[in-house]
């Protein structure tokens, strides 16, 4: 079975980059750190190879992280933005009918980065923002981002929050590096991330912002009753919603299925969120796309729900031209 496919956790790395990308090798094994290097570098035959052979139509593409959301200097962070956002887009600009783009943009300065986003989105057809983590310590619910967002909604851009490791660590995991990265602290990190702008009120403001989580929601499709259940009795200090939480995440946030090939995490997803809400991710290069791919042409899903995932659901929710 072959089913073609959008998909849109998909990462390049540009030059002059490297250096913020290494802040992440002590999360994995010493000599897997550069590894991907190569196939992070290449928008030719070697990555279009690997999407040829796994039904892949189209690969939106977003900066291996973190990017600048670890740079310290505002104003180079928003000119090294803006520089590998046009390097993408002159990569993309070779191969339209199989590459798109997710901008990257620093929100340390909130109103640069919504004219960055813009201008991604209005002249070089980009279909969102891909965000890693937090930048420096701070999340997405901060009240200084608010101009941002106002720009995402207008757009309808949806916002990729990709795990990154936070600006601290947390004794829970001494003694314990395993930990420590994407088997399971990484997990932790984005879903308190997306979970933080839910309680924050962003959705009650900007009705039209949408997210995108990867890794099938990072577990928080899981926890949608017992979320709203002790969001009733929680120290919300001031915090107030209209609705219960999951309304908000169900309204508001997608989630794609890279870097997780089993069936019960994709159930749970589509009955939590609904199967308008979820699309086919590989992670590429740090999970194998023939993995990923014969995983969702496999699974116990009907047909129609397949195609959603694989090509539907990211046309409408990225806006795309195909």
């Amino acid at each position: 079975m072959s089913i073609k496919k959008i998909a849109l956790e998909e990462h390049f790395m540009a030059p002059d980059f490297t250096d913020y990308w290494a802040t992440t090798f002590g999360n994995i094994s010493p000599e897997l750190s550069d590894k991907a290097l190569g196939a992070l570098s290449d928008f030719g035959a070697r990555r279009l190879d690997d999407m040829d052979k796994n039904g892949i139509e189209i690969a939106i593409l977003g900066l291996a992280g973190p990017g600048v959301q670890a740079e310290k200097d505002t104003t180079l962070a928003v000119k090294r933005a803006r520089e590998v956002n046009d390097f993408l887009a002159a990569e993309v600009s070779k191969n339209t009918k199989r590459y798109g783009g997710l901008a990257h943009v620093a929100v340390q300065d909130a109103k640069a980065a919504a004219d960055e986003l813009e201008r991604c989105i209005t002249q070089l057809g980009f279909s969102g923002v891909m965000i890693n983590g937090a930048t420096n310590g701070m999340y997405l619910d901060d009240p200084s981002i608010e101009v941002f967002w106002e720009r995402a909604a207008a757009l309808k851009a949806p916002v990729y929050i990709h795990p990154n490791n936070p600006i601290d660590h947390p004794s829970m995991f001494n003694g314990h590096p395993e930990l420590w990265g994407p088997m399971w602290s990484w997990g932790v990190e984005t879903a308190t991330h997306a979970m933080r702008i839910v309680t924050s009120g962003i959705f009650e403001r900007y009705p039209d912002a949408k997210i995108i989580l990867g890794h099938m929601g990072e577990a928080i499709p899981f926890q949608l009753w017992r979320i709203d259940s002790r969001w009733a009795i929680a120290n919300r200090q001031g915090l107030t919603l209209k609705e219960p939480p999951s309304h908000y995440i169900r309204k508001n946030i997608m989630v794609t299925t890279s870097g997780v090939c089993s069936e019960e995490p994709l159930h749970c997803a589509l009955n939590a969120l609904g199967g308008d809400n979820v699309m086919f991710s590989a992670d590429y290069p740090f999970e194998r796309t023939a993995e990923a791919s014969h995983f969702i042409e496999n699974a116990k899903i009907d047909e129609a729900k397949r195609q959603k995932i694989c090509w539907d659901n990211a046309k409408r929710i990225l806006n795309l031209k195909v």
